[in-house]
Formats: C-alpha cells, sequence, structure tokens
C-alpha cells in the first residue's frame, strides 16, 4: 500500500543560513523507554512500507537531523518530531489558511453536506530531492529521510493548502467546496446539485492520483460533523466529543478561557447570518 501522490507538486525547503550548519540542527537522538522503542520501530516500519520515508546510506554525509519520540494517548502511540530548531531556520511561504468562521458559516447554510479526509493528508506531496537532506530524522534504530513532506515542518500547512487550491481553483471560486487542511467538504441546496457536484470533486481527485480515507469519508448527510461542529442547514452545534476533549486539554495550560470565548463567537456570528 502507498499513500496517493500528486506529481505536479513537490514540497521544497529553503534555509537561510549556509554551511556549516549550526550545531542545534545535527541533534542526537532522545532517550526512550523499552515500550516506546517497540512501539517506535513499527512506526518506523509503517512508514517505510507507504513510501513515505526512506533509509538513509551508512556512507552518506548526514548533516541535518531531527529527533523523533513516541508520545502516549489512552494506550495509542503517535510518532511526533520536534522540528523547532529546523523551522527556525526555514524560509517561510506564505500561503492563507481559510477563515474558520467563514467556512463555518457556509457549511451550516447547506441542505446537503459530504466531507472527505485526504488520506495521510501531507504525505501526499513528494519531497524534491535537494530538500531530503534537510528531513533526515534520527532514533535508536537508524536514520531515515522523508520522501513525502512530513508532519510538523514549518511549511507544511501552507503548502498543501496552496496544493489544494491549484486543484480545485473553479469549485472554490463557486462557493460549495470548503477546504480546511485536509478536510474537503462538499455543500449544496438540492440533492441532483450535490450528486453533480460530487462528481466533479471525485473526478479532479483521481485525475491529479490523490487518495481519500473511505472511511472517514461521509456523503449526502443533511446533519454531520465537520471542522468540529455538528451542522446543519438549521442549525450549528459544537461536537460534544471534540467540546470535551478541547476544554480538558487547555483547561491544564490555563487557555481554556481562549478557546471557549472564540468558538462562542463564532457560533453566534454564524446564528445571526442564518
Amino acid at each position: 500500500m502507498t499513500t496517493g501522490v500528486t506529481f505536479s507538486h513537490k514540497f521544497d525547503i529553503i534555509l537561510n543560513i549556509e554551511r556549516p550548519y549550526p550545531p542545534l540542527l545535527r541533534r542526537p537522538e532522545y532517550p526512550e523507554s523499552p515500550k516506546s522503542r517497540e512501539s517506535l520501530e513499527l512506526h518506523i516500519k509503517e512508514i517505510l512500507d507507504l513510501h513515505v520515508m526512506g533509509n538513509v546510506g551508512h556512507n552518506e554525509k548526514v548533516e541535518i537531523t531531527t529527533p523523533f519520540i513516541v508520545k502516549w494517548n489512552n494506550g495509542k502511540s503517535i510518532m511526533v518530531g520536534d522540528f523547532r530548531p529546523h523551522n527556525n531556520y526555514t524560509v517561510p511561504e506564505r500561503s492563507p489558511i481559510p477563515n474558520f468562521q467563514i467556512s463555518l458559516t457556509q457549511i451550516s447554510l447547506a441542505v446537503y453536506i459530504s466531507t472527505m479526509d485526504c488520506l495521510t493528508g501531507f504525505h501526499q506531496s513528494v519531497v524534491t530531492p535537494r530538500a531530503r537532506k534537510y528531513l533526515r530524522i534520527i532514533v535508536h534504530c537508524g536514520v531515515y529521510e522523508y520522501l513525502k513532506m512530513p508532519f510538523g515542518t514549518k511549511n507544511s500547512p501552507s503548502k498543501f493548502q496552496r496544493m489544494i487550491h491549484e486543484i480545485f481553483p473553479e469549485e472554490l471560486s463557486e462557493g460549495w467546496l470548503i477546504i480546511y487542511i485536509d478536510d474537503i467538504i462538499v455543500c449544496s441546496k438540492t440533492w441532483e446539485e450535490h450528486t453533480y457536484r460530487l462528481s466533479r470533486v471525485l473526478g479532479k481527485i483521481k485525475s491529479v492520483n490523490m487518495r481519500i480515507s473511505l472511511k472517514k469519508c461521509h456523503f449526502g448527510f443533511k446533519e454531520l460533523k465537520a471542522l468540529g461542529q455538528v451542522v446543519s442547514g438549521l442549525s450549528l452545534e459544537i461536537d460534544k466529543k471534540h467540546w470535551s476533549s478541547t476544554t480538558e486539554t487547555y483547561a491544564s495550560e490555563q487557555k481554556g478561557d481562549l478557546v471557549i470565548f472564540g468558538t462562542h463567537r463564532i457560533l453566534q456570528t454564524a446564528h445571526l447570518k442564518l
């Protein structure tokens, strides 16, 4: 199995420094428990099988390495890289992320809603050969380099958003397609209109070799969870599961009030427009 690859869109990185690179960009692996090491090895194997990463040869010169660790949540592990020093030296690529409030209002006015999720999101964009040396990671079992665009780097969200906008320019300008990072949302007022729009979007997805996660797709619903909200043509409310996890996470960091007030402001504005 592999991720989709949109070959017309390459991910490149430009650093604002020259060789020799500062020691901060070449860091050793982080210490891990035996349990985390075992989990990390499984994650690495999965990513290698998907051709998202490749091995770095023993004779290759390695100048930049980013350490990766495993984070645990409710018994499940995810692999996380500390790209912070790397991002500090990366020249930013400016590409606007959609306004969350406007996107939410557009969805709430629809009668029929379909949502699709890009399979492994950012990994559908190929890293240029020149940039691979900047995207090498280090763990206890070796050094690897990204062949597909990784999560966590400075320009990944902007690059992915720009790629999506270049694939669907007409659909986005017509106002019925909403794309927020890797969430694709189709909105319509009639069923005939909705099926036509879905065929357009799916046709373009196929034409550029993009893949979507079928288990995360929902087609032709009148009420649906989207962007952390439960939306329909008549109502807009917070997804309670999303609300609970958000408040629990940020309350411990004393940021919960900002999240609560910001979300209420979005909902109030959307309801006024309805």
